[in-house]
């Protein structure tokens, strides 16, 4: 029987397919969809888990650098803004590097500061790894946390900035073409994608929106715990948006 959750019979039903599917997948995987016209919101029992964040926390120093311009604490050139075109396009590692070497701080924490405020209220960096501490590659946070972060982009940052990050996350290179966007074409999906190899194995992280101005969110982290290796989770998070939402949009 469909239940009073805010979400319609047919999402409720792929919601039990998602969970039937992800029962038989390597690892385990963190799932919320959020419905931003209504307030509904549904999550797994894996959305709370700390999990590598890969090169999905680049979208939140999208955020912190255009908030960081706008209100004058830094100024961004022509060339900050190519880089920051190319993180959302092909995940560049370089240009991540770049723009947070450039914008971290004396003290390497201005970032890590600022990002709690954008929904990544979990984010924990990761010592270790690096001389330079934190470090954007070094990261961990939950779904609920990627899931927060993408609500902020699409309803609290001007109009500008939203309008830019959407058109970016809908026409990124093929090289991300996968999880969120496998909601199909019809859902007019934008996504940001990040997988990286990580102690402990594989992570295969997505995050994106789907609809009619961007009404639903999604965000899938899939911590393979050293069962399998990336294509493994990029089916798994690709299939996760597809069960979700292929063939519940019309053109």
């Amino acid at each position: 029987m469909c239940r009073d959750t805010g979400f319609d019979c047919d999402l409720q039903k792929r919601f039990v397919e998602v969970e039937r599917y992800l029962a038989g997948r390597p690892g385990t995987s963190g799932v919320v969809v959020r419905d931003l016209r209504t307030g509904a919101v549904w999550r797994n029992g894996h959305a709370e888990d700390l999990t590598w964040t890969a090169s999905t926390i680049k979208l939140a120093m999208v955020v912190d650098l255009f908030t960081r311009d706008r209100t004058g604490e830094i100024t961004l050139s022509r060339e900050d803004r190519r880089l920051i075109g190319a993180m959302l396009h092909t995940s560049d590692d370089r240009a991540a590097d770049v723009l947070w070497y450039r914008y971290a701080g004396e003290d390497h924490l201005t970032f890590n500061e600022n990002f709690p405020k954008y929904g990544l209220t979990s984010l924990t960096p990761q010592a270790g790894f690096t001389d330079y501490y934190p470090y954007w590659g070094f990261q961990k946070c939950t779904t609920d946390d990627l899931d927060r972060l993408m609500s902020y982009v699409l309803t609290k940052l001007p109009a500008g900035e939203r309008a830019y990050i959407v058109r970016e996350m809908r026409s990124v290179d093929v090289v991300q073409r996968w999880g969120v966007w496998g909601a199909g074409p019809a859902a007019h999906p934008g996504t940001k994608d990040g997988w990286s190899e990580e102690k402990g194995g594989w992570v295969t992280n997505t995050v994106g929106f789907v609809g009619d101005g961007e009404r639903y969110t999604l965000a899938v982290m899939n911590d393979l715990r050293g069962e399998a290796g990336f294509a493994a989770g990029r089916t798994t998070v690709t299939e996760v948006a597809e069960l979700l939402f292929a063939g519940y949009f019309r053109d």
